[in-house]
């Protein structure tokens, strides 16, 4: 029994082998030159492989690039979602401990996008714009991840008492809108990879505190006005030791 088992296993092992390796090669030659441009030679020389492996697990390149685009918005939505849970372990939602910048720049930041990470999403979209079955597993899934910020988002907001200006599922929207676009603009100005995660994370703070409309939101003015009233008081400490 185990004498036959084990070569199965041995086989497919080597099988999901091959087909982990085409798809990070697709991935990388997708970014770099598109879909129309790549060629199944390419990604076979990229991963190293014949086009009798690439056709032994991919019936053409359309085929590898919808399993591809599933791949990488899959991988996304769960990134968001171990990270989740990790933080509710940490007790980071908690009333003591939660910041809603934070936390949410900590759980966006685990599915950011490297520029490779851009061009290949944006090659994703384009795709989808033509292909009806795409457009529908590429919406499902962004569906599935603004549901997750949603939640996140109510997490906070029941944790610290924060109100928000709209439906969570829509502010969840609105910020994946910005974090997305923001991550565009930053790589076509030739940003590296940790200017691209910096500008996201920067414009995303701007956007949840316009969308807060809670007692979080007058802390962040109040805690302005007292370093401008700081701002005051040393000024009028270094006019006094002037005179």
């Amino acid at each position: 029994m185990t004498s036959t088992t084990e070569p199965a296993a041995t086989a497919t092992r080597s099988r999901e082998n091959t087909r982990r390796k085409l798809l990070d090669a697709a991935a990388q030659v997708f970014a770099e030159v598109g879909l129309a441009a790549a060629s199944v030679e390419a990604v076979c020389d990229r991963a190293g492989f014949t086009r009798g492996a690439f056709y032994s697990n991919f019936e053409s390149k359309d085929e590898l690039f919808l399993e591809l685009a599933g791949r990488v918005t899959q991988g996304r939505v769960a990134a968001v979602t171990e990270r989740v849970a990790e933080l509710e372990c940490e007790g980071a939602f908690t009333a003591t401990h939660a910041d809603v910048f934070d936390i949410l720049d900590q759980v966006l930041e685990v599915s950011a996008d490297d520029r490779l990470g851009v061009l290949l999403m944006s090659e994703i979209r384009i795709h989808a714009l033509r292909n009806p079955q795409m457009a529908r597993a590429y919406l499902e899934q962004e569906l599935e991840m603004q549901r997750s910020v949603a939640q996140i988002i109510t997490d906070i907001g029941r944790a610290k008492g924060i109100t928000f200006r709209m439906p969570e599922l829509d502010a969840a929207r609105v910020m994946l809108l910005v974090w997305e676009g923001s991550a565009v603009r930053a790589a076509l100005a030739n940003e590296n990879d940790a200017g691209i995660t910096s500008k996201t994370s920067s414009e995303l703070a701007l956007v949840a505190e316009l969308l807060i409309d809670g007692p979080a939101a007058a802390s962040a003015d109040d805690e302005d006005e007292d370093e401008d009233d700081q701002e005051e008081v040393d000024e009028e400490d270094g006019d006094e030791e002037e005179e």
